[in-house]
């Protein structure tokens, strides 16, 4: 703010608090001849006005509102530029309440105030537990074609599952389609049921520092061809020739390894895009992916229930 219009708000501000103290000291004195509770003289309809003082509670409130405000402005932020004798500001109060409130959630969890939250897990745990148990008793495969386990498994799947891979399990960029049998890490019941217990990390590297720019673009053709994508066809054999690079995760016909969560380049199924330009990217720079673990949040038998129905999300 610059000077002139910090003082302008200063002389506004003083000024008013000064005219409203001079107003107030005006009426409790008394410019007239006539005694309090005199007549003035005036009359209306009946209705005397008479000299009587402002009423003193009115006017000693009145005072100590000057007062504080005055105090305020002396303390705090309010007169242009001048920051107060307390040095606040609101960007400081914003953090300090941030700080307040963490350290207010970690008090309370020290102090034990989730016992409400663990009251009503453990009601829900004693009245659906036996049900989960029932069904997680049973083999994946068997939950895969018992109709009341794959109901369970689906409210389990939108609760926990859809925010990713959708409602209908198809998946988007980045995030697998469950539905196709195509299972980067495997897709037998016991790869399924790892994957939801352990979760996964797939790390791509990338690769422009081994390939080059022009490596890149004969690699990216190469792989396109090995699932029948039309492509020219010299840059992809020069791509062939640096295959070795790749086959270390990919195998040497480009079928992948569940081992490494290596996909499979045959199927033309591309998590990260099949297009020329997002398998470069996926050469350029890499990809990271990451599937949380489960068995933490829902336990070995919803966990197992589950697998069962993304199981069944592939039956043929």
């Amino acid at each position: 703010m610059s000077s002139f219009w910090s003082w302008w708000i200063i002389v506004l501000t003083l000024g008013s608090l000064v005219a409203i103290a001079a107003l107030l000291w005006w009426n409790m004195t008394n410019f007239t001849d006539v005694e309090e509770g005199e007549s003035m003289g005036h009359e209306f309809d009946g209705i005397v006005e008479l000299n009587n003082p402002l009423p003193k509670w009115w006017t000693i409130l009145f005072w100590i509102c000057l007062a504080w405000g005055l105090l305020y402005l002396i303390l705090y932020p309010g007169l242009g530029n001048f920051q107060g004798l307390l040095g606040w500001s609101s960007s400081n109060q914003h953090v300090r309440s941030l700080e307040e409130s963490r350290q207010a959630v970690i008090d309370a969890r020290e102090a034990g105030l989730n016992v409400a939250y663990d009251r009503e897990r453990a009601r829900a745990e004693e009245v659906y537990g036996p049900i989960f148990q029932q069904y997680a008793s049973l083999e994946i495969t068997e939950i895969a074609e018992n109709r009341e386990a794959l109901r369970i498994g689906q409210r389990l799947f939108l609760q926990n599952c859809a925010q990713c891979h959708g409602s209908d399990a198809r998946g988007s960029l980045g995030f697998p389609n469950l539905t196709d049998g195509v299972f980067n890490w495997g897709g037998s019941a016991e790869h399924v049921y790892t994957t939801l217990m352990q979760g996964r990390e797939g790390q791509m590297p990338d690769f422009l520092d081994q390939l080059g720019e022009q490596g890149i673009r004969e690699m990216t053709a190469y792989v396109l061809s090995l699932s029948g994508r039309t492509v020219d066809r010299d840059l992809a054999r020069a791509g062939e020739q640096n295959w070795a690079v790749c086959a270390a995760c990919h195998g040497p016909d480009g079928r992948g390894n569940i081992a490494l969560g290596a996909p499979d380049l045959t199927n033309n199924v591309w998590l990260y895009g099949g297009s020329q330009r997002a398998i470069e990217e996926t050469l350029l720079y890499g990809r990271n992916g990451v599937m949380p673990r489960w068995d933490a949040i829902l336990g070995e038998d919803k966990v197992k229930i589950l697998s069962g129905y993304i199981l069944s999300l592939n039956a043929d």
